[in-house]
Order: structure tokens, then sequence, then C-alpha cells
């Protein structure tokens, strides 16, 4: 099935449907994960699920913290979700996006729960140039685009300094390139994975 899946992706099927896993959209701020997450989840017909959007659903205004605590259990959910999504349809790809996972502990507990659910885990680690990151979150500061009002300039900065490197094996994609070569790109490792 892995040769056939890897065909459609050379060929420019337009979606792939049997690619069971989750897939850990890592990054800093403004570098496209959610973008790449969206885009990728269209071709593999499959989830994405966002922490920002979670928290918007579970907690009121007032009570929105952005604190690890909060997104930490924000992610328990993510998972919990992620295995009742696999449970329904065993040829699911869930994606977590709206976390940077920039902490080791927040990538090794979603390779645990992984492994104690019997699913597949990748890692896709976005990167862009600093300016493009910086352009990316200023101009959704501007438009008020998203839902997080602490992904600031400013959030980047502490982000990129507590920055703990990724050791799990990982595809890196630029996305200052176009988006269709980063789809490509994603797909070509998560179906040879």
């Amino acid at each position: 099935m892995r040769e056939a899946t890897i065909a459609a992706v050379d060929e420019g099927i337009g979606s792939i449907r049997e690619l069971s896993m989750i897939v850990i959209m890592a990054g800093l701020p403004g570098t496209g994960k959610s973008t790449l997450a969206q885009a990728l989840a269209r071709r593999l017909s499959g989830s994405v699920l966002d922490k920002d959007i979670i928290r918007a659903a579970l907690f009121q205004p007032a009570h929105v913290e952005y604190s690890l605590v909060q997104d930490d259990f924000c992610q328990e959910i993510m998972l919990q979700t992620a295995a009742y999504l696999q449970d329904k349809d065993a040829e699911h790809c869930v994606l977590l996006d709206g976390r940077t996972f920039s902490r080791r502990y927040q990538r090794q507990r979603v390779i645990e729960f992984c492994s104690q659910v019997r699913t597949d885990w990748a890692v896709l680690e976005c990167v862009c140039g600093e300016q493009t990151a910086l352009g990316r979150l200023t101009e959704a500061l501007t438009v008020k685009t998203h839902l997080a009002a602490n992904r600031t300039p400013e959030l980047y900065r502490e982000i990129r300094e507590a920055w703990e490197p990724i050791d799990e094996p990982k595809l890196i994609i630029d996305t200052d390139a176009n988006i269709d070569s980063c789809v490509d790109q994603a797909l070509r490792y998560l179906t040879t994975k």
C-alpha cells in the first residue's frame, strides 16, 4: 500500500487516504504550521486539531490564561480527540496544530500517547526567515485573524530563545517556499515514514 501511496504523491494525485498517524506540527509562531496543516489535511482527507480553537471552545475569554498548564490541558484534549477519530477511522491522519512543540516534554507526551494507542507519529518542523515570520505575526495582529491574543513578535522571540532542539526524526520544511511545494515535500516524507 505504501508504494501506491508514494506513487500517488509523485503523480500529483489530489487526495491520499491510507495514512494513519498523528503528526506534530512544530515550529516557532508565524512559521506557517497552520497553513501547512490545513493544506495537508485537505490532501490527506485528515483532521487538524488546533489548540487555540480548542481553548476558545472550552474557556470563556476571562478564563484564557496562555499558560503552560492550560496549553498542556488542551494538548491532552487534542490527543484524546485524535484517538477517538482514529478509533472511528483506522486510516485517519490527525495533525496537531496551534502549539509550537518547542519543549521536549510536549513532543514526548505525544510520542508516548501514540505508543499507548498504537499509532504512528511524525514530526514536521516548519521554519522560515525571521522577517517572514514576524511579518505574518504582525499582519495577523493587525487584521485580528488569529484566536491567540498572545501570538506576537515578542512571543516569537521568547520561544526562539527557549527552544529545545527536536531530537526525534523529523522533516524540516521551509515555508518561505510555495505552499504546494511544502505540501508535496511533507507528503513524500509522511508516506515513507
